[in-house]
C-alpha cells in the first residue's frame, strides 16, 4: 500500500469516528481501545484486502495492532507509561538468557513526548536533522511513547544502542527467541527503506500473540501489515 493510500485511509478513519453519533465510552472496547462496531471494508480497484484501520483519540490500531511511524504520529498527550504486560515479558526474556549465560540490560523504555522532543533535538543539533531522522524518531512518532517498546542490550558497555550488539551471543540467542515472549525486533537489517530507520537489534516492540507470525514471515511491521 502506497504512503499516500494509507494517510488518505487514516483520515478517513478519523473522519469516520468525529462523523459518527455514537461515543467512544459506547464503542471502544476496554482490551484494546479499538472499535466493536465495523465499517465496511473499502475496495479499490482490485484491491480487496485492505487492513482494518482505526484512530481512537488520535491513536492508530491497524488490524488491532497500534502502529506509530514516520508517517503515524501518537498525540502529544498519549502517556501510558511502560506497559504491565511489556514489563512481565522482558522480565522473564532476560531471566531465561540469564540461564543460558547471557547477560542483558534494559537500556531505555518509555519515553513521554516531551522527552523524545528534547532527545530528537539534541541529535539534530549535533548531526544535523537528515542525519537524526535516520536514527532518531521525531516527537510523536516514537514507538517508545506507546510503551510498548523497549531498547536492550549486553552488559558490555561497548554494545548498548550499538550495531555491535548484533554481533553478540545475546543478540543470537534474543532474535530467535523473542517471538516467544511477544516481541519483534522492529527494525530490521536491508529494511532501512520501509522502516525509515538504520538497522537497530536492540529495539524490540511488543504485539503479543501476533509476534510469532511476524517474526516467521521475516516481514517488518509495516510489510506483515500491509502499510508499506
Amino acid at each position: 500500500m502506497s504512503r499516500k493510500l494509507l494517510t488518505g485511509l487514516i483520515a478517513s478513519a478519523a473522519l469516520l469516528m468525529s462523523a459518527c453519533s455514537i461515543t467512544l465510552d459506547e464503542a471502544q472496547t476496554a482490551s484494546h481501545g479499538t472499535f466493536e462496531k465495523q465499517y465496511a471494508p473499502v475496495v479499490i480497484g482490485n484491491l480487496n484486502a485492505l487492513p482494518d484501520i482505526e484512530v481512537v483519540n488520535g491513536v492508530t490500531y491497524v488490524d488491532g495492532i497500534l502502529v506509530v511511524n514516520k508517517e503515524i504520529p501518537l498525540p502529544p498527550d498519549y502517556s501510558p507509561g511502560l506497559q504491565e504486560e511489556v514489563i512481565d515479558a522482558y522480565t522473564e526474556m532476560f531471566a531465561d538468557g540469564a540461564e543460558q549465560g547471557l547477560d542483558f540490560t534494559l537500556v531505555s523504555d518509555f519515553r513521554t513526548y516531551d522527552y523524545q522532543a528534547g532527545l530528537y533535538n539534541d541529535y539534530v543539533a549535533r548531526d544535523g536533522r537528515e542525519a537524526a531522522d535516520k536514527y532518531s524518531a521525531r516527537p510523536g512518532h516514537s514507538e517508545h511513547q506507546t510503551g510498548l517498546a523497549i531498547d536492550v542490550g549486553s552488559e558490555d558497555s561497548a554494545t548498548t544502542l550499538s550495531i555491535k550488539f548484533g554481533d553478540t551471543p545475546e543478540y543470537e540467542w534474543m532474535k530467535d527467541v523473542a517471538h516467544e515472549y511477544g516481541f519483534i525486533v522492529r527494525y530490521l537489517e536491508g529494511k532501512e527503506e520501509i522502516t525509515g530507520y538504520q538497522y537497530e537489534p536492540w529495539h524490540l516492540r511488543y504485539v503479543g500473540n501476533e509476534a510469532e507470525a511476524i517474526y516467521e514471515s521475516g516481514l517488518t511491521l509495516e510489510e506483515y501489515l500491509g502499510i508499506d
